[in-house]
């Protein structure tokens, strides 16, 4: 199995863990989480006040949004759903992740406020009864500075999350309109304006990305890279999210829109610090194909990219050539070209397996135009084999011409299709796909 891929469920041991120990962690955590937010968030507040001028970012229709005085109630209750997230947990460990999540969004929130804080424009009207304890209560620490991102939001993408994989039939089903009570809550409070809601939810999924409810963190074991390809790619892609982080910056003073370009600069950083040491498992890519829902957000735009690629490519190629015995050679199918053969094994780590493709499915993520690691190497190619039973094979990557046809060469060679890593080479060339093999066939595979 994969590096990347989800690790096996708990054990009897952790899954009994007792829950006294895992209130007394969520009550740490709480006693440190509650003080840091308010000290932060009210330093934020108040260096925000004594500056001569501090702008906004406000759409000409936001005006036009009503001021609904009960919206109060849902927006104050993820103070409760913050607390009791921790608290209801069965192991230790995730109260650790999602206290990750918590401290993720509060400092990074926190320092946009501070380096590029923005003001809400909007008057709230005089309230009365419980709403207007409510909002009396919120003015007493909340000033209209801290803005985008939105910290509320961003909590509440984690917590939304946290509760989604908890609950199932009606209890989800309200769980859903609720979150969508509370995240409609901060326009119709006027306790926002809306460009601080994408910018929130973009930093809720990244919180989530850094520490996924499954799976390795994408930062564990990070060491700085030696191979000086994988530098130099790593060097490109910060360069394009610096790029982009510059154009959403200077385009902002023009119009709101450029912001927009915040989402491809934090995919690009991603997929740079991927290729700077942490390895495919920054796309967290499970051994059938599946990506996480952070994932599957957060580089959207660089799998766009990717998707493009691919198409400028192989427009003019077969999707896949047939190698012998078999087992083809291909570029990522769609669901389709994939529902046609017994088994895929891909090894495209930026791709994530199309949604309805029903066939088995076997993923050993590689970095594109890298030499795989040796173990990852071997694992797929001993995959084919037992894949072979079972019916037809295609092996993937992206394109098809460099990580699957390295696979495929070292299988001809290991299983004596080939005589030697020359013939193996020759007999993919004659396939009429380009093949350009990642790492020398000329060791004993």
């Amino acid at each position: 199995m994969p590096a990347s891929a989800e690790p096996p469920p708990l054990s009897a041991s952790a899954a009994a863990e007792p829950y006294g120990r895992v209130v007394l962690r969520a009550a740490l955590w709480l006693a440190f989480l509650a003080p840091f937010f308010y000290s932060t968030y009210g330093l934020a507040n108040w260096l925000a006040s004594t500056r001569r001028y501090v702008g906004s970012i406000v759409f000409s229709w936001e005006h036009h949004v009503p001021f609904l005085a009960w919206t109060i109630v849902p927006y104050w209750s993820i103070n409760l759903f913050y607390a009791l997230s921790l608290l209801l947990n069965d192991s230790t460990q995730r109260v650790n992740r999602l206290a990750g999540r918590y401290l993720t969004a509060q400092v990074v929130a926190v320092s946009c406020f501070l380096l590029f804080p923005l003001t809400a424009t909007f008057l709230r009207p005089a309230t009365t009864g419980l709403p207007g304890i409510m909002f009396a209560v919120l003015g007493g620490f909340d000033k209209p500075f801290n803005q985008a991102p939105s910290l509320h939001i961003a909590l509440l993408v984690i917590i939304w999350d946290h509760w989604r994989r908890r609950l199932s039939g009606p209890l989800l089903t309200g769980w859903h309109f609720w979150c969508f009570l509370i995240g409609a809550s901060v326009l119709t409070t006027w306790q926002h304006h809306f460009i601080d809601i994408p910018t929130g939810a973009l930093l809720g999924f990244f919180a989530l990305w850094l520490f996924p409810a499954k799976g390795e963190l994408p930062f564990a074991g990070f060491h700085v890279t030696t191979d000086a390809k994988a530098r130099r790619l790593s060097l490109y892609y910060a360069l394009g999210a610096v790029l982009a982080l510059a154009g959403a910056a200077i385009g902002a003073f023009f119009s709101a829109v450029a912001l927009v370009l915040l989402w491809p600069s934090l995919a690009l950083a991603i997929v740079a610090f991927g290729y700077a040491g942490a390895g495919p498992k920054v796309f967290q890519k499970t051994a059938n194909g599946r990506v996480s829902l952070a994932s599957r957000i957060l580089l959207w735009p660089y799998r766009l990219g990717a998707r493009v690629n691919v198409w400028a490519w192989t427009r003019r190629l077969p999707p896949v050539v047939a190698v012998t015995d078999g087992v083809f050679l291909g570029r990522f199918p769609d669901v389709a070209e994939a529902d046609g053969f017994g088994t895929v094994i891909d090894l495209a780590a930026e791709l994530e397996r199309p949604g309805d493709a029903s066939g088995r499915w076997v993923s050993f993520p590689m970095l594109d135009l890298l030499p795989p690691p040796a173990d990852t190497l071997d694992q797929a190619v001993a995959a084919i084999e037992p894949a072979r039973r079972q019916g037809t094979v295609l092996v993937c990557c992206a394109l098809g011409f460099q990580r699957s046809a390295t696979v495929v060469a070292r299988w001809l060679v290991a299983t004596g299709r080939s005589r030697t890593p020359a013939q193996a080479r020759k007999q993919l060339a004659a396939s009429g796909r380009p093949v350009h093999l990642q790492v020398g066939l000329d060791e004993p595979a």
